[in-house]
């Protein structure tokens, strides 16, 4: 397959950003020949809904398949990454398809568990504690490790939590959906 012309890193990642087009990229590229819309739109119904492909209902199967048709897979035509042609229901891999699989891969991972970390960042504080307390060091002195234990604690968990999403913190909070 011949290289098309160079996406930029913009097009690149308003691309990947949406989950449902990295699906459909991993579908294409491990089928490795084309794909009707409809056993593209079955496979990620049933990734999404976490079910089989014969397990999905129709409405999980339709609401997939609209969202392809009629968004996904057009912007991805538009820009040489798939080839779709929408009388045959038919899609592709596109001439600028080589060009995300770089970034694709290693984007499902499971985000890092930091229980471990957050275990010892405990264990380590209560012990200077505790070690203060024995010593006889004044109120204040515990006082002040206390409060270094607490934001130290704040800290990784604000972490974990930022980490944990492929969308930005805010907006997850506040609700505001991806295109």
């Amino acid at each position: 397959m011949e290289e098309g012309v160079e996406l930029s890193l913009d097009n690149v990642f308003a691309i990947l950003k949406n989950e449902r087009r990295r699906r459909v990229l991993h579908y294409l590229r491990d089928e490795e020949q084309r794909v009707t819309l409809s056993d593209l739109a079955e496979h990620i119904a049933a990734i999404e809904n976490d079910t089989s492909v014969q397990s999905i209902t129709s409405s999980q199967r339709k609401r997939v398949y609209v969202g392809l048709y009629q968004c996904h897979l057009s912007k991805m035509d538009d820009m040489d990454i798939i080839d779709f042609n929408k009388d045959r229901g038919i899609v592709e891999i596109g001439d600028n398809a080589p060009q995300l699989f770089e970034y694709l891969d290693g984007t499902d991972e499971e985000p890092a568990d930091h229980t471990r970390l957050f275990l010892g960042i405990g264990l380590l504080g209560g012990a200077a504690l505790l070690a203060l307390a024995l010593t006889g060091a004044s109120s204040a002195a515990v006082f002040a490790a206390l409060v270094g234990l607490t934001v130290l604690l704040n800290c990784a968990v604000g972490y974990s939590l930022v980490t944990r999403t492929d969308e930005p913190l805010l907006d997850s909070v506040r609700g505001v959906p991806q295109d």
